[in-house]
């Protein structure tokens, strides 16, 4: 058998792979331009993703657009997060008149409200 070669490039892929021992593995880097966070969101989907489509996050890390994928998704779900509570406290009456009322009936409205939204973006967009 002859020499290795340090690296070598795969046309199917696209992908560059990089010898390390007797092994070629992909020589993946980050994108550096995308600075965004992923957040909890993100980080909840990845979670899940790993779980339930190991294909999909595989190839979104092969890719290098795994971050990107996320922190979008994570800014789809804090906005649609922040939409469902304003919805669901209009909708409930949990205003500032009732905090000014009776704080600790509105930290138990909003504490409740804050539950079933989290459940709702949960279901709707992390582990669908």
């Amino acid at each position: 058998m002859g020499e290795l070669k340090p690296r070598i490039h795969e046309e199917a892929t696209g992908l560059d792979y990089v010898l390390a021992g007797d092994y070629y593995i992909p020589a993946i880097e980050l994108p550096e331009d995308d600075d965004r966070p992923i957040g909890k969101w993100g980080r909840m989907h990845q979670a899940c993703l790993e779980k339930t489509n190991p294909l999909l996050f595989n190839h979104l890390v092969l890719t290098g657009k795994l971050h990107n994928y996320l922190a979008d998704l994570n800014e789809q779900a804090q906005n649609r997060y922040q939409l469902i509570v304003k919805q669901m406290a209009d909708s409930e009456g949990v205003t500032g008149d009732l905090k000014r009322r009776s704080q600790w009936d509105w930290i138990r409205a909003m504490n409740s409200i804050i539950n079933r939204a989290e459940e709702i973006i949960q279901h709707e967009m992390i582990c669908v």
